[in-house]
């Protein structure tokens, strides 16, 4: 009897368990959601694997496809920009997140910054933080082995061209090194929010009878400078500054 017991109890177990669908699963669920022009469901189904823990580029992507389709600016905005922190060089997704901001009421100017900063950040979005990271010990690896010229070579002529070749390695490391921890650091940060309210109120100071300085869009994208209980100071592309309550954005 106890045996059976435990043979029921297990079965139940495995019962239950194979009866939730794994992240595998739920992501088929959506993509076929999605095909079908249910997207409410595939936005669900996406979330079911986001609230697993679980996330990677193209679920963002997926997911900020399903928001658009269904309107929502805002949201599709979000997570077009956290596809874009995974992977700063997808081009489908730049393509698709310029598309939804062309729908955003704000046109903002954005202030000047300097073209070498402009290109620097281009060419660092030009691949991944695991691929900058690769691809710097990959020239160290040259690099230790130019170094083992130089010390090793008996001809002068060979000792010279092991002294510049890590030299230009040591340049190149460096450079990649400093890209491959700058798109780390942007994958980190967590100091940028998309406006999710209609319209919201950006008031002088964190308080609701503060003067109203400015007013916000959905999909909006703002930097948050600091926090005060429900209440973030933010700054827009042009400069201006104001509060606003924490619930009227989403932090990417």
């Amino acid at each position: 009897m106890k045996r059976i017991i435990i043979y029921t109890i297990a079965l139940l177990v495995s019962l239950s368990a194979s009866a939730t669908p794994t992240s595998a699963e739920r992501w088929e669920a959506g993509n076929k959601y999605y095909i079908e022009g249910n997207f409410d469901k595939a936005v669900e189904e996406y979330h079911a694997i986001l609230d697993g823990g679980e996330y990677s580029m193209k679920l963002y992507y997926n997911l900020a496809n399903a928001y658009f389709k269904l309107g929502n600016i805002g949201k599709s905005i979000l997570y077009y920009n956290k596809a874009l922190r995974i992977a700063p060089s997808q081009e489908d997704v730049r393509h698709n997140l310029a598309i939804a901001e062309a729908q955003t009421k704000d046109r903002i100017a954005v202030v000047p910054e300097f073209f070498l900063n402009r290109w620097l950040r281009t060419v660092r979005n030009s691949m991944s933080c695991t691929a900058w990271s690769a691809l710097s010990l990959v020239v160290l690896g040259v690099l230790l082995l130019f170094a083992l010229l130089f010390l090793l070579a008996s001809r002068i002529r060979w000792r010279k061209l092991g002294f510049y070749g890590a030299l230009c390695c040591v340049i190149i490391f460096v450079a990649l090194t400093s890209f491959a921890v700058s798109s780390r650091n942007d994958m980190l940060q967590r100091d940028e929010a998309i406006v999710m309210g209609t319209a919201i109120s950006v008031k002088s100071s964190p308080d609701s009878s503060a003067t109203d300085l400015f007013v916000l869009h959905e999909g909006t994208k703002v930097k948050v400078l600091s926090e005060v209980d429900e209440w973030c100071e933010v700054v827009i592309a042009d400069g201006k500054k104001g509060w606003t309550l924490k619930n009227n954005i989403e932090e990417i």
